[in-house]
């Protein structure tokens, strides 16, 4: 059996397992206002709950990605802002959709991660192994 300390540093970076240009930290991608098809509160709480095993369990993805109604957990409001905002300063990037917060009027109350381009998400989405959509 390996010994995780000494592995941990693989796991942390951008480690390829053979596959050149592919990282092995997946992608979270967020479309909706919530974690799957449940009623709002469900959702959210979920959404919650799953960032903040990936923040204290130091699962840190490449990214996450924010679009469509997703963009809305990181305005101002968001039950879920600290979790956003920690997987960042861990070094996660966390990227929201600039035309959807636009089309929502909400740009101006973005308060975790940064605004970026579609490009931006499929960029991320391309260098990783695993993209995983909540």
């Amino acid at each position: 059996m390996h010994d995780d300390k000494h592995h941990k540093h693989h796991d942390d970076h951008d480690h390829h397992d053979g596959k050149p240009g592919k990282v092995r930290r997946p992608v979270i991608v967020i479309s909706n206002y919530g974690m799957g098809h449940a009623p709002a509160e469900l959702g959210l709480k979920l959404v919650q709950t799953y960032l903040g095993l990936l923040d204290v369990d130091d699962k840190l993805p490449t990214a996450v990605c924010l679009y469509g109604e997703g963009v809305k957990l990181a305005i101002e409001g968001s039950p879920v802002l600290d979790e956003l905002r920690s997987l960042a300063e861990k070094g996660a990037r966390v990227v929201v959709c600039t035309t959807c917060l636009n089309f929502f009027g909400v740009m101006d109350k973005l308060q975790a991660g940064t605004a970026g381009s579609m490009k931006d998400i499929i960029d991320l989405q391309w260098e990783v192994k695993k993209v995983i959509t909540l």
